[in-house]
């Protein structure tokens, strides 16, 4: 770009010149030899233009042909295809098929394995469908919106920051724009998941975006709510939303969950389930969906003690990292460092949160995410709830730009605090002092002899609000019945007049051998089916001898099926050693497919690496004779003769990758490729 400003400066320079000895009435011969040179100029830099047009003509359409040929593998392949298909399908809905759902159940698994089971978290289910208060306590039904606009004329929808974000990118790609204005359109981009409704006006109305298709005008933007609202129960009396996320469900079961902890922090809590959000526009796949599966994890823990006990095993990996200032920088650009590094100099807000960014990093690594294509970028201070104490999203770049797959937050104690405020339950823990200590505490006691007698079934309500007042508020009352002899109190129930005799407020000394306090809450929450996409896109090829074979290179902890067992030739001797080759290695909880058809041995293999699966067993007539087959790697083509009665182990070790395929078949011997 600096190269085509300076060109441009150039034909400037030319045309100047010329004006110039026009003006000063330079002889035909100079004229005619400046407007020569100024021709030359203009040619070589429309000739650039061309050049970077056509360029980016073909990335865009690479972009596509690649996309196209992803997409038919996997809805051709049954990974997943559009939901309800025969009538014409529902946009933002898809139906996993048996290799989608084997991989997203093996996806889950490991999850849970890497989290779940080696952080001993404790892990729940709750149900999709969830009362109206409790989401209205957690700010979703006031504030869970995206903004929206329409085509003035269709009155079609779309989300303004999808169009705003196109509409930029498009901007960017003229290689004529002034460096100052790509530096001002740069800093709308990074900014654009902050911007208000007023500030996405004026955005709008800037790059002059218009409604796609039909070109026309768009309205002002506004917040649509992206929850599903539904009834519970017959009479409808009871208003309920699907769940936009799994984490409520964790928070208002906190305090059984930390009973069942042995009232010990810190401590996690994880649920894996499907959330439902009503997009304005799903689009790209399985990237923005209706519903989709979460797993979320809550880690609850002391305010003002947020180190991690196993953080020093974290410390040294690396990280590919976009913070504020990065984004906010001249030149935009994620930067390595260790998670170590970035905690003791405060670019990651502390330990816990670091540690599980470094967790969720090695996640991505072990199915398959390609780390050149991963970065940990933090939300900039405005786009950051006003709670959160830092934010990082983790974005996996695909062909549709960098996608935010998994969220990462320090929430502080805004959640818990807000169902305990609605709930009117106090969902707090309680810390031990190691000495006890003396302090000044505010002492209220309600006369409930005396408010029952003047407020009957009032009286509780009365007595929980007189309880709850802080300090301030509690003297405030005493001093104001004193002066007027009533004071007015507002309660759940309504607002009474109280007075002095009613409640005694005091501050008193005590001895505290512990206090009570709200713990903050460190969340992963991970968007299985986009990080699913990614890691298709990631993991597709086509072999470089041959561009009708793809393949989709899954890490063997989230391929469908683990290995395939072909006999070589359709022969009962060899069909009975496959057959209970597949028992053996099933039995060993590897999944296996029998494939018997006559097809050659080639073609075989080249269906199933289309599936992912990663390793192949064939039997030979050599099976029968010496008790070995063949085991083949599905990306190298190696293959090695194995004795039978070896092969699950050496399975189980590469599908568990404990072991590099070079490493667990060094002692094998090696045997010439047939994939033809």
């Amino acid at each position: 770009m600096e190269t085509l400003e300076a060109m441009q400066e150039e034909v400037n320079a030319a045309g100047a010149n010329v004006r110039a000895l026009k003006a000063e009435g330079a002889s035909p011969e100079a004229i005619a030899a400046a407007i020569d040179a100024l021709k030359k100029t203009k040619l070589t830099l429309e000739s650039e233009l061309a050049t970077l047009k056509e360029a980016g003509n073909a990335e865009a359409k690479a972009k596509e042909e690649f996309r196209s040929k992803l997409s038919g593998v996997l809805e051709g392949r049954l990974f997943y295809i559009p939901s309800f298909k025969i009538y014409g399908g529902v946009a933002g809905l898809y139906d996993y098929g048996p290799p989608g759902c084997a991989v997203k159940a093996n996806v889950q698994a490991f999850w849970r394995q890497h989290f779940v089971l080696e952080e001993s978290m404790l892990e729940v289910e709750c149900p999709a469908v969830t009362p109206e208060p409790v989401l209205r306590a957690s700010g979703h039904v006031e504030k869970f919106t995206d903004l929206m606009v329409n085509d003035v004329q269709t009155k079609e929808c779309y989300r303004a920051d999808h169009l705003l974000e196109e509409k930029i990118e498009e901007l960017l790609r003229d290689p004529m724009l002034k460096a100052d204005r790509r530096r001002e359109l740069e800093d709308l981009q990074a900014r654009i998941d902050e911007l208000k409704v007023e500030e996405m006006s004026v955005a709008l109305k800037d790059t002059n975006t218009k409604a796609p298709v039909t070109n026309n005008d768009l309205s002002e933007p506004y917040p649509f709510n992206l929850m599903f609202p539904t009834q519970i129960g017959p009479s409808g009396a009871v208003k309920g939303f699907l769940r936009p996320e799994t984490a409520q469900g964790i928070f208002v079961n906190f305090r059984d969950l930390l009973y069942f902890n042995g009232g010990k922090l810190p401590f996690a809590a994880a649920q894996i389930g499907q959330s439902f959000r009503n997009e304005i526009a799903p689009r790209a796949g399985l990237l923005r969906v209706r519903e989709f599966t979460q797993a979320e994890i809550e880690h609850f823990v002391h305010p003002d003690h947020k180190e991690h006990p196993r953080f020093a095993e974290v410390a040294n990996i690396q990280l590919n990292l976009f913070s504020q200032e990065a984004q906010l920088a001249a030149v935009k650009k994620p930067f390595l460092m260790t998670v170590g590094d970035a905690v003791s100099k405060g670019i990651i807000a502390n330990e816990t949160l670091g540690y599980f960014i470094a967790r969720c990093h090695l996640f991505l690594m072990a199915i398959g995410i390609d780390s050149a294509r991963l970065r940990f970028r933090q939300h900039l201070k405005h786009e950051m709830a006003h709670y959160a104490a830092d934010c990082w999203d983790a974005e996996i770049q695909c062909s549709y730009g960098w996608i935010e797959c998994v969220g990462l937050a320090d929430r502080s104690a805004f959640d818990l605090n807000a169902h305990s405020e609605k709930s009117k339950v106090d969902l707090v823990a309680y810390e031990r002092f190691d000495t006890p200590i003396q302090e000044e505490v505010l002492v209220m006691t309600p006369n409930k002899q005396i408010l029952g007698k003047a407020f009957k079934k009032d009286a509780k309500p009365i007595t929980e609000a007189l309880q709850a007042l802080g300090e301030a508020e509690a003297f405030a009352l005493q001093e104001a019945c004193a002066a007027n002899s009533s004071a007015a109190l507002k309660t759940d129930a309504g607002e009474f007049q109280v007075s002095a005799d009613m409640f005694k407020v005091e501050k008193v000394t005590k001895t505290l051998n512990g206090r009570n306090y709200t713990p903050s809450v460190i969340e992963p929450s991970f968007g299985i089916g986009r990080i699913m996409y990614c890691m298709f896109e990631h993991a597709f090829y086509i072999r470089p001898d041959d561009e009708q074979k793809t393949v989709l290179k899954l890490t063997p902890v989230v391929a469908p099926i683990k290995t395939t067992i072909f006999p070589l030739v359709n022969d009962d001797k060899l069909n009975d050693i496959a057959n209970q080759m597949n028992k053996t290695l099933t039995s060993n909880g590897i999944s296996a497919k029998l494939d018997t058809t006559a097809v050659s041995i080639g073609k075989r293999y080249a269906r199933t690496d289309e599936l992912g699966v990663p390793f192949a067993v064939t039997v030979d007539h050599r099976s029968t004779t010496d008790g070995t087959v063949t085991v083949r790697e599905r990306d190298s083509c190696d293959q090695v003769r194995v004795p039978m009665t070896e092969v699950a182990e050496l399975l189980g070790r590469l599908c568990k990758m404990t072991a590099t395929w070079a490493e667990a078949t060094a002692s094998y011997e090696k045997q010439a490729t047939a994939d033809d």
